[in-house]
């Protein structure tokens, strides 16, 4: 077994897709219609669906907003340098809504950006990837 995608559901499917590719540098995977349920679904990633995990972002025709709820937490992506891919969300328009630095109580350099429809994701430096707080 392995984890294919999260979905996110969002209210400009466009501006959501230019922010995840012109922003966070990901690829439009793939994109559909469904004409008779009203919906269209884009998938997006750093690499093909048959090797990484992805975003499946779902716009329902009609629906601008929705109320994000108090159970989702983040996305966290793994980057080189916090720091750097920072300064190029920053560049490229993208909010950064916890500047990069340690996580409290340990020494993972972290950072939050939000995504036009106020997801958080969480952006980790490699080194750190999948180590807890940093204190190996």
């Amino acid at each position: 077994m392995r984890l294919l995608h999260t979905m996110l559901r969002v209210g400009d499917l466009q501006k959501s897709i230019e922010f995840y590719t012109q922003v966070m540098g990901m690829e439009l995977l793939r994109q559909s219609e469904n004409e008779e349920y009203k919906y269209t679904l884009a998938f997006l990633g750093y690499g093909d669906e048959s090797d990484t995990t992805v975003i499946e972002l779902t716009y329902n025709w009609g629906t601008s907003e929705y109320d994000m709820g108090s159970g989702f937490g983040h996305l966290a992506i793994e980057v080189d340098d916090v720091y750097s891919a920072c300064d190029k969300i920053r560049a490229a328009g993208g909010t950064i809504t916890r500047e990069p630095g340690p996580v409290k109580g340990g020494n993972t350099e972290i950072a939050f950006v939000r995504d036009p429809d106020g997801y958080a994701i969480e952006l980790i430096a490699s080194k750190f990837a999948g180590k807890g707080l940093g204190q190996d």
